[in-house]
């Protein structure tokens, strides 16, 4: 399978992603998903350190995945665990 290079966005930081050819609208739409969650959380939250948005966003949608709470169009187990793995390798 080809690869194909991508930028994406996550908390307002981008991130050039090496990924497989035809996962593009998945990690976008995972992007997205973070990005949701730390606005949500901003909103709802007085919680303003990014890392500890992204700390309960990541807890969040990995209890979530864990407690079965997936749709068709939500990232699976694998992909969710890969993301965040590469965001940890990111952060630190």
């Amino acid at each position: 399978m080809s690869k194909l290079s991508i930028k994406v966005v996550v908390a307002g930081r981008n991130y050039p992603l090496t990924i497989n050819e035809g996962e593009e609208e998945k990690i976008k739409a995972a992007a997205e998903k973070i990005n949701s969650s730390i606005k949500m959380l901003q909103d709802n939250y007085a919680v303003k350190d990014m890392q500890d948005l992204l700390a309960m966003t990541a807890l969040q949608l990995a209890t979530k995945v864990e407690n079965g709470e997936k749709s068709a169009s939500d990232i699976d187990k694998k992909e969710l665990m890969t993301l965040l793995n590469d965001l940890a390798d990111v952060l630190a």
